[in-house]
């Protein structure tokens, strides 16, 4: 009997066992609470009941923020490994193990499509590449997004996340801090605008360069914004920070950002700015449907009323909504105009 039971009973319990997928839950970091994968993937990664906003990959930060189909720009190879470094692990084997983890060549990924019905190149970074570090290939990312943006005539919006510069890249990635400050000097005398929005983490060099020079600076609920992380602030001076310091409401509050903005709410929000930037107005359910955008060759308009070299995007919905759309912004996006702040010079 001994040798039945140990055979046939295996077999029927392994007959009707229920695999569990293990992405069937996710635990909120704030209350412990178990909620629903599939309820929280339609609530755009927001915690029904504690709103806590869990972190996005590039490819689902694009996917939520653009209408429909969307263009990915190309960028170009960097050296991979210039400084040869060493530490616990080789520099080109955490490389080539965080590709591998999330399937993106670098920590930054760049798009232009429509955002809203209005054509707009953004540019996402991943935390989960190295923590979003800045190196070569996240900096030529940056630089690639507004130069594309400056070519194309469409706002530059930049979803940052990151917690500093790539130490393993020395001076290499120090030196990406100026260049994008030059890259975006460009664009803003294009007179385009840059829309920053902060996620959680915000912290290190990107702070201390591209994350700060936006025209409008936009931070989810609750991420965390600084130079230095709170344990090191409280390590050094000794004392205890107030509570939710360097959180999104505790920086608003003190001025450092313009507004926090709910995630379902952050793809409207980026519309009506741009479209108040641009003095376009706000387009029928049409111009959104997705699909892809014509672009003309145009001459960008300069600082001195006249036009320049440049080309500027004008997006033509794929059905006739000139006639239907209406000549002023709408009333949130006038609101949202007095609070983020006057036209970029």
């Amino acid at each position: 009997m001994n040798w039945i039971s140990d055979v046939v009973r295996p077999r029927i319990k392994t007959l009707f066992k229920r695999e569990t997928p293990e992405n069937l839950w996710v635990k909120c970091p704030d209350t412990g609470q178990m909620v629903f994968h599939k309820e929280v993937e339609a609530n755009l990664w927001v915690i029904p009941g504690s709103n806590h906003h869990l972190r996005l990959n590039a490819a689902d930060r694009l996917k939520i923020t653009f209408d429909g189909r969307f263009e990915d720009i190309p960028l170009r190879s960097v050296a991979a490994d210039p400084l040869k470094f060493r530490d616990e692990k080789r520099y080109a084997d955490r490389l080539r193990d965080a590709r591998a983890k999330t399937g993106m060549q670098d920590a930054v990924k760049v798009a232009v499509g429509n955002v809203d019905g209005t054509l707009m190149t953004v540019a996402v970074q991943d935390f989960a590449f190295m923590g979003g570090s800045l190196g070569m290939a996240a900096g030529e990312a940056i630089v690639t997004a507004a130069d594309t943006a400056r070519e194309r005539g469409t706002p530059f919006v930049l979803f940052v996340a990151s917690g500093g510069a790539r130490m393993q890249e020395g001076i290499l990635s120090l030196m990406q801090m100026p260049r994008t400050t030059v890259a975006l000097r460009r664009l803003r005398e294009a007179r385009l605008p840059y829309i920053v929005v902060l996620t959680n983490p915000t912290t290190g060099g990107v702070t201390a360069s591209y994350a700060m020079l936006g025209d409008v600076h936009i931070a989810e609920p609750g991420a965390l914004i600084g130079f230095a992380g709170p344990r090191v602030i409280e390590q050094t001076i000794r004392e205890k920070l107030p509570e939710g310091f360097q959180r999104a409401e505790y920086l608003k509050d003190h001025g450092m950002v313009d507004m926090v903005v709910p995630r379902t709410e952050l793809k409207a929000t980026i519309a009506n700015l741009a479209r108040i930037f641009m003095k376009q107005p706000a387009p029928d359910a049409g111009a959104s449907s997705g699909n892809p955008p014509k672009v003309e060759n145009k001459p960008a308009a300069t600082s001195d009323g006249g036009t320049g070299a440049g080309t500027s995007a004008k997006t033509s919905p794929p059905h006739d909504s000139a006639k239907s759309a209406p000549a002023n912004p709408p009333a949130p996006a006038a609101e949202a105009a007095a609070e983020a702040g006057e036209k970029p010079q």
